[in-house]
């Protein structure tokens, strides 16, 4: 096989963190651990380098909010080159300029279905109902310019086609570096720096701290365990924190609610392996990639019920309707507990490695090549002189 150029259109990359980016670092790595070139395009970021040579910046300006993202100039930069195939994460501007590219260059286009813009209504200053129809246009519009969407979950693939997509639709979920996370020890010492006394229980969450992630649930429901030995401590940052702090102040468990910020990727794996129960309280995900994580550490995981979470977990672990009282049962039962099936646990977090999911995106993207007519083999002739896929070729 010849080398593929991939440009990887996304509206969010580093140093913002969350599981787009997550699952995009895990895809670039596998898809260049194969031996193919991977161009991140994506907005600049004021005061930030990147350490990648392989990250091209559009010119970006910011948005009227309180938001780390940036508002995409809709510019195409020479650097991309000629591409094999265009991939992207965004149905934005950054989304659309993808679509522009793979059109110039007469490449498939894929894109990735990582977030229901629907639930996220709340941060555009318009009638919810009028924002929701309009994210679910999006959506639809932007998913059938595709050759091919790819879902991490199959209830997101019956999502979109109740949306009314009618493009290919393949469900390849969104990898982690399973070896990465597994390597997570329990650490008295990281507990204590936490707060977590010893003898005392950690109840983790990690993730961005935005109103739809929903972790006003979580923390009724712990202030319901009511366990005085209990610490429930959220790794994770956002505009929603101080309005997160004041809710822990009223549900009478602030002194128990330590809000730890933002952890290096370095120290996630500990982190998760520290903690007596993961507690996830989204049910905005379309995925969910932290319960991934939690499980290759091993951490025993309550979650509340939407389909996307029953994939994922497979039956490893408590998961419960979205009812306050319901869930403090579930985090008491876990915590006396411990992990329903060590041994399942690994093997459902084995599902989502970054090699080999990427490798199925490797093969969707050489399906939708010959479906053009392109060779794919070294030294293979160029189509109308619009592929370059070898060192032979160039």
């Amino acid at each position: 096989m010849s080398t593929l150029r991939v440009a990887l259109f996304t509206e969010c990359y580093h140093p913002i963190r969350n599981g787009i980016v997550a699952s995009l670092d895990g895809l670039g790595f596998a898809l260049r651990a194969r031996g193919h070139e991977v161009l991140f395009v994506t907005p600049e970021m004021p005061g930030f380098h990147d350490v990648d040579d392989g990250v091209v910046r559009v010119p970006s300006l910011p948005l009227p909010t309180r938001t780390a993202y940036r508002l995409t100039v809709p510019y195409l930069p020479r650097a991309l080159g000629e591409l094999s195939i265009v991939h992207t994460h965004s149905p934005f501007v950054t989304g659309w300029l993808g679509t522009r590219a793979a059109r110039r260059a007469q490449v498939p286009l894929i894109f990735t279905y990582h977030t229901q813009l629907e639930e996220y209504a709340h941060y555009v200053p318009f009638e919810a109902r009028a924002t929701r129809s309009a994210a679910t246009q999006l959506t639809r519009g932007y998913a059938n310019a595709a050759d091919a969407v790819i879902v991490p979950t199959a209830s997101m693939e019956q999502r979109l086609r109740a949306l009314g997509v009618r493009t290919r639709i393949e469900v390849i979920p969104s990898g982690i570096d399973v070896s990465f996370f597994s390597r997570g020890r329990r650490s008295e010492a990281l507990r204590a720096r936490l707060g977590v006394a010893p003898g005392e229980k950690m109840v983790l969450c990690v993730g961005r701290l935005g109103r739809e992630k929903n972790l006003e649930l979580g923390i009724e429901a712990f202030a319901l365990l009511g366990d005085p030995t209990a610490r429930m401590v959220i790794v994770g940052d956002g505009t929603h924190r101080e309005a997160l702090e004041r809710f822990a102040a009223r549900a009478g468990v602030a002194a128990q609610t330590i809000f730890a910020r933002e952890f290096e990727r370095s120290a996630l794996p500990d982190a998760y392996a520290s903690a007596d129960v993961f507690f996830f309280t989204s049910s905005s995900e379309t995925q969910g990639l932290v319960l991934v994580e939690a499980l290759a550490a091993g951490a025993p995981v309550v979650a509340v019920d939407t389909p996307q979470t029953r994939d994922v977990l497979d039956g490893v672990a408590e998961i419960v309707g979205s009812d306050p009282r319901a869930l403090a049962a579930a985090l008491e039962r876990a915590l006396g507990r411990g992990p329903l099936d060590p041994a399942k646990m690994t093997a459902v977090a084995h599902r989502f490695d970054a090699l080999a999911l990427g490798d199925r995106t490797l093969a969707l993207y050489l399906q939708l090549l010959d479906s053009r007519g392109v060779k794919t083999l070294a030294g293979a002739t160029k189509p109308n002189g619009q592929f370059c896929l070898g060192p032979n070729d160039r």
